[in-house]
Formats: C-alpha cells, structure tokens, sequence
C-alpha cells in the first residue's frame, strides 16, 4: 500500500495480509495448538486452529466486511458543505480535533444559535479506527501535518536532519484518530495546582464534573465507581478486548517491587495498570466519531478540506469579527456574530495567532505583520526514551501498549503524591517493525544498528518523563499560513529533567529484573550508537547520550496559548478561555494548559472542551445540561 494514499485497494490488501500474517504467525509458534485459544479481533472472536484455508476464507470475508462496514461508517459522518462568502454564523469553531468536534457538537445542542466547523482535512475512515495502525497513519501525508522540530544538537541527534518527527492530526477528529488512544487525565494535584496559578473555576473540584460527563466507562469495577466516573458521556473508554501474556508480566512486576494495581484516572495515580483507552469494541473513539457521526443538526455546518488563513480582527475595537479561509482555491470569508473559538492545537492556534496579528510584537513585525495584541507564546511537552528488552518466549505481537505505571523515582515509596515518571509497557518495540523506525525517522546508522531486530519476539518499555522542566518555543517562519511554523523543543535543556529521566530508566530497568519478566525469558538488549560507546555501560554519560540521540515523546504539545489570570504577563487567554485583549475570540485547546499534566493530555483536552461549551453557554444565556 502506498502509505501516502489510502485506498480502497489498499484497505482490503492491509487486511488481507494482517489477518493471514496472523493466522499463519500464530500456527507456527504453536501457541493456539497448544492453548486451544479464540483470538479475539476486528471481527468478533475467530478460532486460529482452523486450518489455513479457513483462516484465508475469514480473512477475506473479514476484508469484505470491513468495507461495507466502511460505507455505513461514511453514511454517518457530517456532510461538507461550502458557505456562501460573507455569511454568518453565531460562533465559528476552527479546527475540528479533540476540541473543536467536541465543541461545535454541544454549542449546537441550542437550537436557535448557528455553528460553522471549519477543519483542514478530510473525513475520518473506518481503517483509521483500527489501534493497531496508529503509528502508520502517522506517517500518512493526507491526515497529517507532519510538523517538525528545528535540527539540534542537543536532542534527536539519531534522527534523520537532527530533527524529531510532531505528526499533528488534519482530519476530522485531529490527532485523536492518530493517538494511541491512552486515557489518562492526570493528578488531581494537577488541576489544583492550575487553580494556584490564578486560573479560577479549573480547581479540580471543578473538572471532575467534565471528566465524567465526557465518559462513558465500561470497565465493569469501575463503572461502579460513582465519585470518579461517568456512564453516559459520549467517549467510551474500556480495557483492549485482548492483551498478550506480557500484559499480566509487566503488572506482577510491579507488586513485586512493591507497587499497587491501581485506577490512574480516579484521585491515586502512583502505581502500575492495565491502560484504559478510548476505544469501543475494539476500534477508536475519536472526538468525531464521538461527538459528530450520527448528529444530523441543521444548525451545524461542517466544512472540510478548508485551510484557515487567519482570524479576521477589527483593529479599532480588537474584537474577531470571522475568519478566512481557503476551499477549492476560492478565498472565502465568513463573519461570527457571537465568537469565534480557535481549536487548531497546540502548533495550529498559536501560528494562527501570531498570523493575525496576536502574538510577539518584535517577531510579527519582523515578517511584515501589523501587530494587533502583543503576546508570548511557549510550549512544553513530555520526552522520554525507549528501552528495549529482548523476549525468547512463545507469545503473540500484537502490536501497542498494553501496561502503563506511574511512579516517583525520587521517593519509590511515595503512594499518595505526584509521579516524575510514568512508564508505558509495549507488547513489541519500535525496533521490531522498519515502518514503525521510519515513522520515528531515525537516520541510517540507527535502522542499520537494529536491522537484526526485525520480526523478532521483544518487549519495550517507555520511561517518560512527566514534569519537565525545559520549555521550548513557536515562532512563525513566514506570514504564508502553509509555511510551517519554526519549532525549537529544547528537549533535555534544564539538568532536573536529565536527572530525572535517567533515574526513569534505572526503573524502567529494575522492572525488567522482576521474577515475572525473568520468567518469560526477558533479558536487556544492550546495543548502542557509536557516538555512546564511549560511555561505561549504566553510567549517567550513557543514558544521557542514548536519550539525547534516540529522543522519543508522546506528542504532547501544550503551553502555547498560556491560560492565566491578566496579571500573568506569559498568558495568551484567561480562565474563561478568552484571549486577553481580543475581544470575541478564544482559544480551547491544548495550547491552553497552563502546566502539563502528569499524563497524557488527549482526556484533558476532552474536559477543556466540554467546560468551555458550558461557559460559552452560560455567558450567552442559554441553559447547560
């Protein structure tokens, strides 16, 4: 399949050949002969001992029905439609990801108020909800922004061009069809800090409510769970149908070293899990497919394919009066009579800005653009490495992540504060698969280094660094909207991360030595780059060199709009989301959060959502649910 067009063609022949791979990987390892076990997968549950015309025979009819499955899927979503220039609309929502589907979904539950849904990519398919694809569709130009850091010789050093890979979602849904779909919300402790900072109503006493209004949780112990959980929002969030036998391994791993099995997403995050992912019945649950499929309102237009030029402000009263937009090489602008809400992300919303006129008044002026509202904008996000571990057992790849802990490594003994490290257990490692080494775009001498890794058995365990320290910055390149933004990440700049992160490998490590890893043959698989071979092994100088060559994150932008009260003078929009001193516009995003979680930031932005629809709502009149 051409990975850069997706087809129907290549649809089925995806499918095709997972499912025969499957049936055929699975009878020569014996472990369904031996088990006798149903495998469960995109279609139900299928017996693998059957023979392999039988596995052929489903596997083909499972293609098939996949792409009926795929037109019913189409027949659901939103309708395109182009507006009329000059029209107008009660508010605009930019950017139809995590928080702008969300958001134009619940502002158009009132029914007298009009909403346009401007997103620059195309509709959601049925193969993009498969989970174990997401980190191909990653590397798919369509979906895609494709964004990149600037080179550095600081960080991403094993990357091609020094630069590390930010793929960004341009579909309907955003990034929530290309994430790994890991719900997390973060520590309670997260939120109250973000009340300290002067950010009123975001307390979190005051989000739990929109935590559980988005979700619908249908693990059975949990959704028994009142206080933490909800049951009838629209997000599902429950255990993958299957896991492999590392799954139960990684978590007997961490009661041997002493660990709970805990629920991350109520108030005690330290502690070791199964992941609880936003997927049901085993495919994605992306804001789109949660919020619009299926919501036939007249009162929402949903344009696609339509690239944003900027926010259109009127200099003299500094109030957002519309937006510009580009469609079928038409130039169209379109005018808010209430506001225009910015959802493009933690790189989109901030470019917009600083392109209409908000943003550094030296860079603006700089690139010849008339500086409206003189504003900073930052960003920060979490980085860790990869450790890889080889496995010599009889087990099925699968393909994700399965477990997922969150510790302390200053106090290993602290259950009840906030984790520095949160570490993610793979079923495989990103050395098994060439695609998944490119996607990460690792040089030459990376990919050759680990080519005998190829289709082996491994296990992979990802220390990530959750606080960090080092803050890195957006800046405009040129006033062209399709040039993209300069990125300077900064990954590793402030000593306390490296400290940190080193001490999270060490862990990442005493979790390999447990009995239950040992007992499935796990041993460490001790290969470095030649630029670290200088180093002693397990010295400090070593994991800093591997970290500051082979530098991984988890894609999670946020900071670059800055939620603080007007006295902050490093805030682009204050606690009701507004951008301070523009009138009529504000930004939900994950460029508003003021200091990242100590997780992963695709939930939260779900909540930032659901609590400014509530806000706009209130502020306008209108009645919340």
């Amino acid at each position: 399949m051409n990975r850069n067009v997706i087809s129907i063609f290549g649809v089925t022949r995806i499918l095709f050949l997972v499912l025969v791979h499957c049936a055929i990987f699975d009878r020569r390892s014996h472990v369904c002969a031996q088990r006798k076990q149903k495998y469960a997968n995109l279609y139900g549950f299928d017996d693998f001992n059957s023979s392999m015309t039988d596995n052929i025979f489903g596997a083909g009819m499972g293609a098939l029905n996949f792409l009926y499955n795929d037109q019913l899927y189409q027949q659901k979503a939103q309708p395109d439609m182009t507006p009329t220039p000059n029209s107008q609309y009660d508010f605009i929502v930019v950017g139809a990801g995590t928080a702008g589907a969300t958001i134009a979904s619940r502002l158009s539950e009132i029914s007298d108020a009009t909403i346009l849904l401007i997103e620059a990519g195309p509709e959601e398919t049925l193969l993009m909800d498969i989970p174990i694809l997401a980190s191909f569709l990653q590397d798919v130009d369509e979906i895609n922004w494709k964004y990149e850091t600037e080179p550095s010789d600081r960080y991403c050093m094993g990357m091609r061009g020094h630069k590390c890979k930010w793929p960004r979602g341009k579909v309907m849904g955003g990034s929530s069809v290309l994430n790994y779909m890991i719900a997390t919300r973060g520590s309670p402790k997260d939120y109250d800090n973000w009340a300290k900072m002067g950010n009123t109503g975001w307390a979190y006493k005051d989000v739990l409510q929109y935590f559980k209004k988005l979700e619908n949780i249908l693990i059975p112990e949990l959704r028994k769970d009142k206080k933490h959980h909800g049951t009838k929002g629209p997000v599902t969030i429950d255990y993958a149908p299957y896991h492999t036998p590392l799954l139960a391994a990684f978590l007997n791993a961490g009661q041997e070293l002493g660990y709970p099995l805990v629920d991350y997403n109520s108030e005690k995050l330290i502690g070791f899990s199964q992941i609880q992912s936003n997927t049901c019945e085993g495919y994605r649950m992306s804001s789109n497919k949660a919020y619009l499929m299926g919501k036939g309102r007249r009162n929402l237009h949903v344009t696609k394919m339509s690239m944003v030029q900027k926010i259109l402000i009127n200099k003299r009263s500094k109030r957002a009066i519309g937006v510009q937009f580009m469609k079928n090489n038409r130039l169209i602008s379109v005018y808010s009579r209430k506001e225009v809400i910015l959802c493009a992300g933690a790189i989109g919303s901030p470019q917009l800005l600083m392109l209409s006129g908000v943003g550094p008044g030296e860079h603006l002026r700089k690139l010849g653009i008339n500086v409206i509202k003189d504003s900073r904008c930052s960003n920060v996000q979490h980085v860790g490495p990869i450790e890889t571990l080889h496995k010599t057992g009889p087990f099925t790849i699968s393909g994700g992540c399965e477990g997922i802990a969150f510790v302390d490594v200053d106090d290993p003994k602290n259950r009840h504060g906030i984790p520095n490290i949160e570490l993610i257990s793979l079923v495989s490692s990103i050395y098994t698969y060439k695609a998944t080494m490119d996607n990460f775009g690792f040089d030459k001498e990376i990919m050759d280094k680990f080519s005998s890794f190829q289709s082996t058995y491994s296990w992979g365990i990802f220390p990530m660094l959750l606080r960090p320290k080092s803050r890195g910055q957006i800046r405009l390149r040129s006033s062209d909207v399709n040039v993209k933004p300069r990125i300077v990440a900064n990954y590793l700049n402030d000593p306390e991360d490296i400290r940190v992160l080193v001490k999270g490998i060490r862990v990442a490590l005493k979790v390999s030595r447990t009995e239950s890893m040992r007992r499935l043959g796990v041993t460490f698989y001790n290969k470095t780059v030649s630029a670290c071979e200088k180093y002693p092994f397990d010295s400090d100088d070593y994991w800093l060199c591997n970290s500051r060559m082979q530098t991984l994150t988890i894609y999670h932008y946020c900071g670059s709009c800055k939620m603080g009260p007007a006295t902050d003078p490093t805030a682009v929009v204050d606690p009701t989301l507004k951008v301070i001193g523009i009138k009529g516009l504000r930004v939900a995003d994950a460029s508003i959060i003021p200091e990242i979680p100590t997780g992963h930031t695709n939930i939260p932005v779900f909540m930032i959502a659901e609590k400014l629809s509530d806000m706009v709502k209130k502020e306008w009149g209108y009645l919340t649910t």
